[in-house]
């Protein structure tokens, strides 16, 4: 931003910058992310069946800690097993808000969240899961409209879930029809997966593993004269469809962001001394690929493990994704920053600190996503806390030039106003401004925060007479304008 201000003309209502003191400092550009888990009730609500004002408030207080700790995106969990925490004609409500699934919690969660977030400056990504179709904690009844009784071809038990079945097209329809829906209808920043494609494989009475129940498609591709086998069907059938999502999102809105969260490890092996869980044999996800071909904007393998623990290290694992990333797409790795419990068997605080520090040195990454809500809110063993020293400064999310199109956003026109007696800012910026950037400098002090728009680019901030302020603007793809300096 230095290069617009130092001798900037002054335009409309903004005022030049005679003196390189008189510069705000510069933000950092880094994704500080957090998953807000809803299956099981894991971090929101905090049991089914509350009042929905007490719901609010909950959403609230973890949107506020949120910017209290400096972090800049929620990814919020809008579809647990084929359910909805938002008004939808194409699956029912979800039983963790109500206790009963279909049962309306007399609001729309996803609409009161992505307006909540983006009042103080969140980007607000939705998170589905594409093929859980019943989890084990799910206690009400499934109504006559859920996918399990409606289609129960399509959505069979394994183990102690249901699942439904990646290589039926119907299922790929079904899930990208859903995501669609979301896209177009809510103002949302990103769609994310994580790492549940085909299920973690679950083993019966007897000991051994269960058989995945896609016996009647496996038969239909063979009829038809398949070549592949069983499982790079499998496979197949899921890169078609994490494809698909990216393609038809971008169609949609090409300025949503599309986020994948993996497992950490793609195969043992890689890098050399790495072992654990094969994904791409035991959960058919080919998760290198996707970040290969760039079928994402951000990727998030979940480095879930400790820095010193060398079978699964967390800088060699790290190290190994930046050199698949030949896309040079957003790479923002998970933190299992719940396993902070201050607990004997817990993690330290320092521990998540030291894995943000690693990421920041390595080359092409730029941000990070916390595992999860629960945790901060709490401050588990001090983890908040810990945070608290490691986000020192406010970020904004780094820009994703491949998504821009046309210019970047014109700088706002800021004036001075009063309201009830009290100083206020009034912001115009362009329709679809995403964020408007304030420094405010008191004395030698500048204090910088983020604030929403309105869908016509307005805004109403509240100020103090005696401030000097700077203020930019955000598109949808983090561009930024060049600064107003309010008279």
């Amino acid at each position: 931003m230095r290069r617009y201000l130092v001798g900037l003309i002054a335009l409309g209502l903004c005022a030049p910058i005679s003196r390189a003191a008189d510069v705000p400092p510069p933000l950092k550009r880094e994704f500080r992310g957090v998953w807000v888990a809803t299956v099981s009730n894991i971090d929101w609500p905090s049991k089914p069946g509350l009042p929905a004002e007490k719901q609010k408030a909950e959403l609230i207080a973890i949107l506020d800690k949120t910017v209290e700790l400096k972090l800049n995106a929620v990814v919020f969990q809008v579809r647990p097993m084929a359910d909805s925490l938002y008004e939808s004609k194409l699956e029912p409500w979800s039983e963790y808000l109500t206790g009963t699934m279909g049962k309306s919690p007399g609001y729309d969660p996803l609409a009161f969240v992505v307006e909540e977030a983006h009042k103080r400056g969140l980007e607000l990504h939705a998170w589905f899961n594409p093929y859980r179709a019943r989890h084990p904690s799910a206690k009400s009844p499934a109504p006559a409209d859920h996918i399990t009784k409606t289609r129960p071809d399509l959505a069979k038990p394994y183990g102690t879930h249901y699942w439904m079945n990646p290589t039926n097209t119907e299922v790929q329809d079904r899930s990208i029809a859903v995501v669609l829906d979301v896209v177009k209808r809510y103002d949302i920043d990103g769609i994310h997966i994580d790492d549940y494609f085909y299920p973690y494989k679950e083993k019966g009475a007897d000991g051994k593993i269960i058989a995945f129940p896609d016996d009647d498609t496996w038969d239909k591709y063979q009829k038809a004269g398949g070549k592949l086998n069983r499982d790079d069907w499998r496979r197949d059938a899921v890169n078609t469809f994490v494809q698909r999502m990216y393609t038809e999102t971008k169609k949609a809105k090409p300025w949503v962001k599309v986020g994948i969260s993996p497992f950490g490890v793609w195969r043992p092996g890689y890098p050399a001394g790495i072992a654990g869980l094969d994904q791409f044999a035991d959960l058919y996800a080919d998760a290198k690929l996707w970040l290969n071909e760039g079928w994402v904007d951000y990727f998030t393998p979940q480095l879930y493990w400790p820095i010193a623990q060398e079978k699964q290290s967390f800088p060699k694992l790290l190290n190994w994704w930046v050199g698949e990333n030949t896309k040079n797409r957003h790479l923002w790795p998970g933190l299992y920053t719940s396993r902070v419990t201050g607990q004997e068997k817990g993690w330290p605080s320092k521990e998540v600190a030291d894995q943000i520090t690693i990421t920041r040195k390595q080359k092409s990454t730029d941000g990070a996503i916390h595992f999860s809500m629960k945790a901060l809110v709490r401050n588990s063993g001090g983890v908040a806390d810990e945070l608290k020293k490691t986000y020192e400064e406010p970020a904004l999310v780094p820009e994703t030039p491949w998504l821009a199109q046309g210019k970047p956003p014109v700088k706002p026109d800021v004036t001075r106003d009063a309201v009830d007696g009290k100083p206020v800012l009034r912001v115009k910026a362009a329709a679809g401004t995403r964020f408007v950037v304030l420094w405010t400098q008191t004395g030698e002090t500048w204090v910088t925060s983020v604030h929403g728009l309105s869908a016509d680019g307005t805004a109403t901030l509240p100020t103090s007479e005696k401030s000097r302020v700077v203020a930019t603007v955000l598109d949808h793809t983090a561009r930024e304008s060049a600064p107003c300096v309010v008279k």
